[in-house]
């Protein structure tokens, strides 16, 4: 039960900064508990004190928990030359993706040098109909999956007027996503903003993550949009590979 209480109380303090009635009372917990549960987190660095008074945090000691938990991701090891490959020639932000749940989160970032997306930040995560990395995942599932995640969580967040929320729009766009081997994100997270993305496959088959780039929309898909769609396939394609995927044989559409 503390185990729990714990946990919950983390995650609503990973939204944002709040004061321990706010907390108790998004947690239906006594304000008197919640003041002992926070200090003893305070003690061990996991909360610390906000910004202003009365408001707590999440402590430094998650940073290394974790950067602990990221470095264990096989994908991030491989990933990483080519993140910095890509992020060297366009310019533009680069995400690397894993799924959790409906969420598509974060586990790698490469500012961009012009524009830095402020949308997605490291350990932060999309809904899966929202955005090129999580799309990507999306669509390389079988469609009982894509059944199963729209039956969840109807109705679909929509974050811009282009954000994908209805079932039969978000369809036929991952039924293209498939077939094209490559998702693109037109503004539907962040007005003015697209990105590109593609499917990091495993030795069996699985979609493990995605890789992606994101900027202004005119810079990714304008004039040197298809070079930059080339460069994230190819990119994708050398991570999956360094994980031990057969793409010649594999179900993956265009991808491989």
């Amino acid at each position: 039960m503390l185990v729990r209480k714990v946990a919950e109380l983390l995650d609503f303090l990973a939204k944002g900064e709040a004061t321990a009635t706010e907390i108790a009372e998004a947690m239906n917990e006594p304000r008197s508990s919640m003041y002992r549960l926070l200090a003893s987190l305070q003690e061990e660095d996991l909360v610390e004190a906000g910004s202003r008074r009365g408001k707590f945090r999440l402590g430094f000691k998650l940073v290394s928990l974790g950067s602990a938990v990221v470095e264990r991701f096989d994908e991030r090891q491989f990933a990483q030359p080519v993140m910095e490959r890509l992020h060297a020639l366009t310019g533009e932000t680069v995400f690397l993706c894993v799924p959790r749940g409906d969420q598509a989160v974060c586990i790698e970032r490469l500012d961009g040098k012009r524009v830095q997306s402020l949308a997605l930040r490291l350990g932060g995560s999309l809904p899966m109909h929202t955005g090129a990395a999580s799309r990507a995942i999306l669509a390389f599932r079988d469609e009982s999956e894509w059944e199963a995640y729209i039956a969840r969580n109807t109705p679909l967040t929509r974050l811009t007027p282009s954000t994908p929320a209805e079932p039969s729009e978000l369809r036929a766009l991952l039924r293209r996503t498939r077939d094209e081997g490559i998702a693109i994100s037109d503004q539907d997270v962040t007005v003015g903003v697209a990105a590109i993305g593609v499917p990091i496959i495993d030795y069996q088959g699985r979609v493990r993550a995605a890789l992606s780039i994101s900027g202004v929309r005119e810079s990714i898909l304008g004039a040197d949009g298809d070079r930059w769609k080339a460069e994230v396939i190819s990119g994708g394609q050398e991570i999956s590979r360094a994980l031990g995927a057969d793409l010649a044989g594999q179900k993956v559409a265009n991808f491989g």
